[in-house]
């Protein structure tokens, strides 16, 4: 029987980041992962601290940063890669109106570290853009794929990583540890997306999934290397390559892109970037969110040993380290969990 302190499911962002916690204090864990979720492999990767629909303060967003920064940067150093990658961010406005909103937004205490007061003049000729742009300060793009790959070639060069299916009937628990197959363990922590909702132990929890549909396009005219948020988001990612996305489907819970998705993102693209490119890729996942925009965190409400590391929605750049440390000070140092992501305050 082989001991360990942790059993992690799934090997998207939480789980990562959940991982570094655990290396950070020295405890031993192995992953379980059987590559069907897709939420973290698909997403744009980008992070920013506004919601800028209606430019307000994403929450924790300071919190957040300061834990999710360090934390790529070390597993950069650690796997010797680069994932992090910063650019400006900037909000097209549509509106005089929106103009105003923006200034007046970037007034408050909690947002003015993160708008930049300073209106910028559009100087592409293939955006269309007259009333110009707001800058979001802090943002940039994770490019998850990488980091994903290689943080799994990294656990597998110490066989921490299993890529098969988690049986969970094969699950014991007892009132100090937990045995699956040929695992001991003192606990385990499902971190598994949108599979949860296979898992008869947090099958019920409040998460609802939510379809995104993002693509990739070439267009060698464009030339820029700033991203733009409007109806939908322009990310560069090198080699005159772009991510543009995404769409929102909550009745579709498929993995599968569909051409009404694609036609959605062209015709927003398409009413502010007038030059030539070609679709080279099209990829969809679901996202895990949760009606009231917060994670999912915390122990089983009967087996104690059992911990959800999910719900981590459309930001899970920015909210997977976050959630990773807080749920590693409940198990370790019995530090209580924040009620507003405590899995616990809903009933399920």
């Amino acid at each position: 029987m082989k001991k360990v302190d942790y059993i992690i499911v799934g090997c998207g962002l939480a789980s990562i980041a959940f991982c570094e916690q655990l290396r950070q204090h020295k405890k031993s864990f192995i992953v379980f992962d059987d590559r069907s979720q897709q939420s973290s492999l698909v997403a744009g990767g980008m992070y920013n601290p506004v919601i800028l629909k209606r430019f307000s303060e994403v929450w924790k967003a300071k919190e957040q940063l300061d834990i999710a920064i360090p934390l790529y940067q070390s597993i950069e150093q650690e796997l010797n890669i680069k994932v992090d990658y910063k650019f400006q961010l900037l909000r097209r406005f549509t509106s005089v109106e929106e103009q105003n909103l923006w200034f007046s937004a970037s007034d408050k205490p909690n947002l003015e570290p993160f708008l930049s007061t300073k209106l910028i003049k559009n100087e592409n000729s293939f955006i269309v853009a007259p009333l110009g742009f707001g800058e979001v300060l802090h943002a940039g793009r994770l490019d998850t794929i990488t980091l994903i790959s290689e943080y799994k070639k990294f656990l597998k060069s110490s066989e921490s990583l299993r890529e098969e299916h988690f049986v969970y009937d094969d699950l014991v628990t007892y009132n100090d540890s937990v045995t699956y197959k040929d695992i001991d363990s003192s606990y385990i922590v499902f971190a598994e997306g949108f599979g949860v909702k296979q898992n008869p132990f947090f099958r019920d929890i409040p998460l609802n999934g939510t379809k995104g549909e993002v693509l990739t396009i070439k267009a060698p005219a464009l030339k820029v290397d700033y991203a733009v948020k409007s109806s939908v988001f322009i990310i560069p990612i090198g080699n005159d390559l772009y991510k543009v996305g995404a769409t929102y489907n909550w009745e579709d819970k498929t993995n599968t892109p569909t051409n009404s998705g694609r036609e959605e993102l062209l015709t927003k693209l398409n009413t502010f970037l007038k030059c030539n490119y070609e679709v080279v890729d099209h990829v969809a996942g679901i996202r895990p969110t949760v009606k009231d925009r917060r994670p999912l965190v915390g122990a089983h409400s009967k087996f104690k040993n059992l911990f959800v590391l999910n719900g981590l929605g459309t930001r899970g750049v920015m909210i997977a380290p976050y959630v990773a440390e807080r749920l590693f000070q409940f198990i370790e140092e019995k530090i209580a969990l924040d009620k507003e992501i405590d899995v616990n305050r809903f009933n399920y």
